[in-house]
């Protein structure tokens, strides 16, 4: 097999508008992820059952389906009820959602690691519950789990790809594109694979310099 250098140099610049659009929907869906999973979290701790257990069951079973099932979802069955959003809105927030509930998990983690102490004495000094969350226990869980959080951007970044079924027309789907008319896909998907890598590369770097920090400051 040939590899044709030209045809992979000439896909560039339609391959680098997907990858901006995959980022842009990668930026979107983390920030929706952070904070909806920082709500959840805060639910699933909360003494009234009537919220706790519906939020509970909503994260298990968005973490037990395909991302790709929910996708469709949000596609093609929430306009039936009169929801409609841009493929872009709907891939956005489908990997918010999705991932949501996997941060969920690691902000309850850190705040489950805040020392007892804290509480006791937030209590002691009869702190109303709020400003005990917002000015003890937040700023001393959120830091011990950044570097979970921002492994999560990498997954979903790589997760990305998917929203090719909801018409975002993201790198893989610029590649199913230009290669159902040159038919040459090995260079097609060998660009595409090499930006994917230089892109994750990217974002997978203040993550790592994070994950050495938090390692210096608790060792």
């Amino acid at each position: 097999m040939n590899f044709d250098w030209q045809t992979a140099w000439d896909a560039v610049p339609q391959l680098l508008q997907g990858l901006l659009v995959a980022l842009r929907a990668t930026a979107l869906g983390y920030l929706f992820a952070l904070v909806l999973g920082l709500v959840f979290a805060l639910a699933r701790r909360s003494h009234r059952t009537w919220l706790r257990l519906p939020v509970a069951f909503v994260i298990e079973f968005v973490r037990s389906t395909p991302l790709l099932v929910q996708l469709f979802f949000l596609f093609f069955v929430l306009p039936t009820a009169g929801i409609e959003l841009s493929p872009m809105w709907t891939g956005a927030i489908g990997l918010g959602v999705h991932y949501a509930t996997y941060t969920s998990e690691v902000y309850r983690a850190g705040i489950d690691g805040v020392p007892a102490g804290q509480w006791e004495a937030a209590t002691a000094l009869s702190m109303p519950r709020r400003r005990t969350w917002t000015r003890i226990i937040l700023p001393q869980a959120i830091p011990r789990v950044v570097p979970a959080l921002g492994n999560y951007a990498i997954s979903m970044f790589k997760d990305t790809p998917q929203l090719t079924v909801i018409t975002v027309a993201e790198m893989l789907s610029i590649v199913k594109s230009l290669g159902s008319q040159n038919f040459q896909y090995l260079e097609l998907i060998t660009m595409a694979g090499l930006l994917y890598l230089v892109a994750a590369l990217l974002i997978a770097w203040p993550v790592r310099i994070a994950e050495r920090r938090h390692r210096r400051e608790n060792a």
